[in-house]
């Protein structure tokens, strides 16, 4: 009898761990008895994961930030290597963060063990210069957005396109009646979903500005409604700031349930990254918010190729919805644009309707479509 396959995965943040568990799934489905071991979350755990380190380790953003774990996250990256070179794992797939897994998909390509990886890096966007690093890295490239498929190919590295697992999973039409019933809001209120990030850092450098952003909602607009989804590991971090702070009127702290929480709503201020992707795919108009250490933001405005940050504006081409970013990012700022949205329901039916058309150009069978891919790297 032949050995079960077995995959290393490595996720590093929340929506690497809901994307690898979706992938994950569809691979069950074509290899049944498989094992799957590395770095992940919960979403990983359901699908049989078995996780060596939790993803929290590595959910950090920022070049500061990352400087200040560098020792922990490199002693990670070096035990999870030496681990997988003396028991090959049949491929390894790396579930986006790039920083993390692209250095450890070259040592591995290079002891022969395929590798692959899930999101392509933003090159698109910044960071140009990282497609050498990728060809050296990588055996194939699972991209998530049309474009990126053609765009590898002229560099030189192997891409199947397999479109975006959440525009699968996301309903078309979003059950906004049902999400309120789950979570206790009133039919008739106005919702405002506060989504300020999953990591650490974003708690800190954005969860005061956006609880000081509800506060002055609830002054020029009484009777708001607030979800605010968190984290298990920084709810008392939030609930914390929002004591400090001296409330904030009609805020309900979430554990977990984002994706309640943007049914629900009729419009979300929104930390820059991947959930700004599964906002639009809500439907939901939105205000994209994001402040950083400093030092980190200098080096990063400098890597930036677009006029734009968050993922629907990319896709887009346009800001459809506005970004506020590093010093812009005032609860002031923050709370004018979210109020702005409630006041123009046109604007609200235009951008959602935009948001349609992005969803059905995103929709693919993304599990069975990747686990084809995989198959065949394998059969090589």
């Amino acid at each position: 009898m032949s050995a079960p396959v077995t995959f290393s995965l490595v996720a590093g943040e929340a929506s690497g761990d809901l994307l690898a568990g979706l992938l994950l799934q569809g691979m069950r489905q074509t290899w049944p008895e498989m094992r799957s071991t590395g770095i992940g979350g919960p979403r990983m755990a359901q699908q049989g994961f078995e996780a060596w380190w939790p993803y929290e380790k590595l959910a950090v953003r920022g070049y500061v930030e990352v400087l200040r774990h560098y020792r922990e996250i490199v002693g990670i990256r070096q035990q999870l290597k030496a681990r997988l070179l003396a028991q090959p794992p049949s491929a390894f797939i790396g579930v986006d963060a790039p920083d993390f897994n692209l250095d450890l998909e070259h040592d591995l390509k290079a002891s022969g063990i395929p590798t692959v990886h899930f999101v392509c890096p933003s090159i698109w966007a910044w960071r140009a210069d990282r497609v050498d690093k990728i060809r050296r890295s990588v055996d194939h490239v699972l991209c998530i957005f049309p474009f990126e498929k053609a765009l590898l190919e002229a560099h030189g590295i192997a891409a199947t396109y397999v479109g975006h697992p959440l525009a699968q999973t996301i309903p078309e039409h979003v059950d906004r009646a049902g999400a309120r019933v789950a979570l206790g809001l009133p039919q008739d209120a106005t919702v405002v979903a506060l989504l300020p990030g999953s990591r650490h850092s974003e708690i800190e450098y954005l969860a005061r500005r956006f609880l000081q952003a509800a506060q002055r909602m609830a002054q020029q607009q009484p009777g708001l409604v607030f979800v605010l989804p968190a984290m298990s590991a920084l709810r008392a971090r939030i609930d914390a700031l929002a004591r400090e702070l001296g409330g904030v009127p009609g805020l309900t702290v979430l554990t977990g349930q984002s994706h309640t929480a943007l049914a629900a709503c009729d419009v979300t201020l929104i930390a820059s990254g991947t959930a700004t992707l599964e906002a639009a795919l809500f439907k939901r108009p939105m205000v994209i918010a994001y402040n950083m250490n400093w030092i980190s933001w200098q080096i990063m405005r400098r890597k930036k190729l677009q006029p734009w940050v968050g993922l629907p504006n990319i896709l887009c081409q346009e800001f459809v919805v506005p970004e506020l970013l590093q010093d812009a990012a005032t609860p002031d700022a923050m709370a004018h644009e979210v109020l702005q949205w409630l006041a123009q329901p046109a604007a609200m039916t235009a951008v959602q309707q935009r948001f349609a058309a992005l969803h059905d150009s995103l929709r693919c069978d993304t599990p069975a479509l990747a686990a084809h891919a995989i198959q065949k790297i394998l059969a090589r």
